[in-house]
């Protein structure tokens, strides 16, 4: 397990962000999504995975390919959660990684990809 302050982590996931393409990056902004950190999934979100699986990151909305128009109400939203990745890793370099394949990974949920597509583009 990786010992990082909740602002520590932060900075990594607004570095892994920065590292989005810049068309990525827009396409969020101009979608109102919201990247936040949490500590832990709820009950509700954690029985989401199979028996043993961990969660370390969550998209909650519309993917911007199941929308008929008009602007969603309430902003979408990408968590990341701190506590299963710090648990999952042994080095920085290894929070570094997952920090940013997690954020990948939640953003192809925001563009309309399945489980399927981000594990042959290596998010899955």
């Amino acid at each position: 397990m990786v010992e990082l302050t909740e602002q520590e982590f932060i900075r990594l996931v607004l570095r892994a962000y920065r590292q989005l393409p810049p068309a990525y990056r827009r396409e969020l902004e101009r979608g109102n999504v919201d990247v936040t950190v949490e500590d832990w999934p709820g009950a509700a979100e954690q029985d989401l995975l199979e028996e043993g699986g961990t969660l370390f990151g969550l998209y909650h909305g519309v993917p911007r390919t199941d929308r008929e128009g008009g602007d969603p109400v309430l902003p979408d939203r990408i968590i990341l959660y701190r506590q299963p990745i710090l648990q999952s890793c042994t080095t920085r370099a290894e929070v570094v990684r997952e920090i940013r394949i997690t954020l990948w990974h939640e953003v192809g949920h925001y563009l309309g990809l399945d489980e399927a597509a981000l594990h042959r583009l290596g998010y899955g």
